[in-house]
């Protein structure tokens, strides 16, 4: 978790959201819908984004999981995360935990995306503020570096 090993005693069946707010006090994770729709929930599961309102914690045992609390260890701001900065892409602040982590994991498997692969691989994060072409700023200014500045 986050860069290093981490145990919990917890029934399996429990969803990860529950356990990463309830029990690790990792709060960026955001509970917003409880159905997968709207994607404020979502972590890196071995580099995955992985909608964590969903997941079971006992599915992820074992697994390399990052939060948002976890993107920039050192303190230095992920390039992600810088971005979203630069481009003034955070309004109220809710969705964009798993809108960076989606980020993330978008350039992890497409360092170049093209527009309409931006929106295809950001489909399902719900923003109520509507800052999306500043997400899509965002995202576009670290194509071609694959996420990293």
């Amino acid at each position: 978790m986050n860069g290093g090993p981490r145990g919990v005693d917890v029934d399996a069946d429990r969803t990860l959201l529950s356990v990463l707010r309830d029990d690790l006090n990792l709060t960026g994770a955001k509970f917003g819908c409880g159905e997968g729709q709207c994607a404020a929930c979502t972590v890196l599961v071995n580099g995955v984004a992985t909608k964590s309102c969903l997941t079971k914690v006992g599915a992820v045992e074992g697994k390399r999981i990052v939060t948002i609390e976890g993107l920039a260890p050192e303190g230095k701001l992920h390039p992600v995360q810088q971005a979203f900065l630069d481009a003034d892409a955070m309004q109220c602040g809710y969705c964009i935990p798993g809108m960076i982590l989606g980020a993330v994991a978008l350039l992890g498997r497409n360092p170049n995306p093209n527009d309409a692969e931006i929106v295809i691989g950001m489909n399902g994060h719900i923003c109520r503020c509507g800052t999306y072409p500043r997400v899509m700023r965002a995202i576009r200014a670290l194509a071609g570096n694959g996420g990293r500045a």
